[in-house]
């Protein structure tokens, strides 16, 4: 069954599965083919000659790569923590093709030879495509632009200052005015650093309970007003990275139906968590921003199905374990969540039908690809065979990570539906648990 080599090379079909394909509308058992590394053929009993391999896919759900369009790989500057190669083998276990690189890495990718850098890395040991983004300004100090066409010029997909907001309106302003000449996505980490000020956790009796300072609601929800107030100013594109209160759903919600043209997303600890599993997971639940409550996981969930987050991405953020040990008011934020992306969203999302298979794939893959205007996330003729097979019925516990870290709050749950193949331009990188 672990035979990854036969599968690697040469003309590859994929026999009987549930094609989900969101882009061209398709839900239904069907056949794939799959010729020099590009979908050659979408259909019900494909007739193959010759040297073809065959992927049987009966009782699997057959779907674009997944797009993760959120991901800390934290090369350069932080390789015990991460690197290329290790992030991109985590993802490709969890099912995804494409991760999109935040720019936050020391130094910050604020120029041409930091997109380079990372473009370069990724070819030479990366297990899934690696989509570099550069930073809003020069060091992600918010106080001079960054090298924005050059850097879009030599494979930026987007900008963004993602770890700090930029404080400075007038300088956001520039910003977005300045993407708008490329059509180009400004990612906004939105928060207001001043009222966030050295909080850890929800503001609330429960961070008084347990001695810790609160970061209000209000950090979050005031930014987002700020950022749609200027891509309204400007026409320009904004998406607004990992949302966790309800008045963002709202205010982002409002905004679309002005014709604002704004984008979200959620990650799948937002969307499952509560402020409670501090008490739980001590620092591996510390996150910014941090997790909330349960009317705000009920609100972002309700923006998932009616269209107001158009994307599930996983911001993962990898610590090293004696990093994460510390106390927990000067444990660094963030988790791991490239390997628990799907088999949350599966879980909590389809099993429990708030979501059909279709939508999940639209938010998990098409729409990620669609808002940084890359060339996956669907399963049209001709286009890259980046594919995952998803056992819908898997059930395991989560006990190990392919991560350098393992800062996970989901460490020992059970979860439903995982990848079993993962495919990446024609080439099988992962199957049932053994990568490449």
């Amino acid at each position: 069954m672990n035979d990854i080599k036969k599968f690697s090379e040469g003309p590859l079909l994929i026999r009987g599965g549930r094609v989900v394909d969101p882009a061209h509308k398709r839900d239904g058992l069907m056949d794939v083919l799959v010729r020099e590394g590009k979908i050659a053929q979408v259909g019900k009993n494909i007739k193959v000659s010759g040297d073809v391999s065959v992927l049987e896919a009966r009782g699997l759900i057959v779907a674009p790569g997944l797009v993760d369009m959120h991901v800390h790989l934290r090369e350069p500057g932080n390789e015990d923590a991460e690197t290329i190669e290790s992030g991109t083998r985590a993802a490709v276990a969890g099912g995804i093709t494409s991760v999109v690189a935040m720019p936050n890495t020391r130094p910050p990718m604020d120029n041409v030879a930091g997109v380079r850098f990372i473009l370069r890395k990724a070819e030479e040991s990366g297990a899934a495509r690696v989509w570099p983004t550069g930073t809003i300004t020069r060091g992600r100090t918010g106080e001079s632009l960054s090298e924005i066409g050059a850097m879009v010029g030599d494979g930026c997909v987007a900008i963004t200052d993602d770890g700090a907001s930029v404080a400075n309106s007038q300088l956001l302003r520039r910003a977005l005015e300045y993407a708008k000449v490329f059509d180009l996505v400004v990612i906004e980490h939105a928060e207001d650093r001043a009222l966030m000020a050295d909080g850890v956790m929800n503001e609330g009796p429960l961070a008084t309970r347990l001695g810790y300072k609160g970061i209000p609601r209000q950090a979050e929800y005031v930014a987002v007003a700020r950022d749609i107030a200027l891509a309204e100013l400007t026409g320009s594109r904004l998406h607004v990275a990992h949302l966790s209160t309800l008045e963002s759903v709202e205010l982002v919600r409002a905004a679309k139906k002005r014709g604002v043209r704004v984008t979200a997303e959620a990650t799948p600890h937002h969307l499952t968590l509560t402020e409670d599993a501090v008490t739980r997971c001590g620092t591996n639940a510390k996150m910014n921003p941090p997790l909330r409550l349960k009317k705000d996981c009920e609100a972002l969930v309700t923006g998932l199905v009616d269209g107001t987050i158009d994307a599930i991405a996983s911001d993962h953020a990898p610590h090293t374990r004696s990093a994460k040990e510390q106390e927990f008011s000067v444990a660094p934020f963030g988790i791991i969540g490239l390997e628990t992306l799907l088999p949350l969203a599966v879980t909590h999302l389809i099993r429990k039908k708030a979501l059909s298979w279709t939508d999940l794939i639209r938010k998990i893959s098409l729409n990620p690809a669609k808002i940084l205007k890359l060339p996956v996330g669907h399963l049209g003729p001709a286009a890259p065979a980046d594919v995952v097979l998803i056992d819908p019925n898997r059930t395991r516990t989560i006990t190990s990570f392919c991560s350098l870290s393992q800062n996970s709050p989901f460490a020992g749950k059970t979860l439903t539906g995982f990848a079993t193949v993962v495919i990446v331009g024609g080439r099988v990188v992962m199957r049932d648990g053994l990568l490449k």
